[in-house]
């Protein structure tokens, strides 16, 4: 396993390989304190190509003014150890290295890349500019490492939503696979931001897959209106001291709110444990009468 820093060493690694192998190149997107997921993204971009190229970048671009990307843990050391038999190459850039044009700390981006509106809704409403900074920074990933193949965790949905549509609307050569998302025991889906829980909140963060859990239930059971469920879940949730972003009920397809017609839905949900931002989501399937 080879770890590259540079545009230019990761660029000619890749000619070098490219000159003496054959077989795909799949990069799998990271912003490091890797957990089991993401090495199980690694692991399936090992399973469907030659070459995996693990990106390691925390990216400025997609942090509000008032996030974490100052205490965002950057364990690259302890990253590539969990690396070694899935990947072939980490690039770990620089924030400089990505951005050239910087300007002491400030980001002198001016071109970015601007999503469709659905990246103004559910995590985009109290997240201005996070999609756009995740769309740019992929954009530029792409541009790189020009992979045939890209791995993203469904845990993120709706930035998984957001690429497939980068890719499809801007005719890249690359085919994008959905990792499912790990969980542990309890149902809590592994996040890096879960290292921020204390004891306490980790035992009790399982909950908010628990209530996207009981909101399934009561659709597959067909005697519910989707406000009243969402509304129940929202209640029940901030009773136990979460402070709750959003809950939605969403055609999968399209990530618009979902129509009582619709067979292919998705429950969303980010909320707030003390300091700490979760998110998790469950796909479900209906069948509809005449179908």
């Amino acid at each position: 396993m080879k770890i590259i820093h540079s545009i230019p060493e990761l660029r000619a690694t890749l000619k070098a390989y490219q000159k003496v192998a054959s077989g795909d190149v799949c990069l799998v997107p990271t912003m490091g304190n890797l957990h089991a997921g993401h090495i199980k993204l690694a692991e399936i971009g090992k399973q469907r190509a030659a070459c995996v190229v693990v990106s390691i970048f925390v990216n400025p671009l997609q942090f509000g003014p008032n996030e974490d990307f100052g205490s965002y843990p950057r364990t690259l050391e302890a990253d590539c150890e969990k690396l070694k038999g899935f990947a072939d190459i980490v690039f770990a850039p620089s924030v400089a290295e990505m951005y050239p044009d910087l300007d002491g700390k400030n980001l002198n981006q001016t071109m970015t890349i601007m999503p469709s509106p659905i990246a103004n809704a559910l995590c985009g409403a109290s997240r201005p500019g996070h999609f756009a900074g995740v769309a740019t920074v992929v954009m530029k990933l792409f541009n790189i490492v020009k992979p045939d193949v890209a791995v993203f965790g469904k845990k993120d949905f709706q930035q998984l939503f957001i690429i497939k549509q980068l890719v499809k609307l801007f005719n890249l050569p690359i085919e994008i696979i959905a990792g499912e998302t790990i969980r542990e025991a309890s149902g809590l889906a592994l996040s890096s931001r879960n290292a921020y829980l204390t004891d306490t909140e980790l035992a009790a963060a399982s909950q908010l897959n628990s209530a996207l859990q009981r909101v399934v239930q009561e659709i597959k059971g067909g005697k519910c209106t989707f406000d009243a469920t969402i509304k129940t879940a929202k209640n029940a949730l901030n009773a136990e001291g979460w402070v709750v972003d959003y809950i939605a009920i969403c055609n999968a397809n399209t990530l618009l709110p979902a129509q009582a017609s619709d067979t292919k839905l998705v429950v969303l949900s980010a909320a707030k444990l003390g300091k700490t931002r979760l998110i998790d989501n469950i796909e479900l399937s209906l069948n509809k009468l005449g179908d």
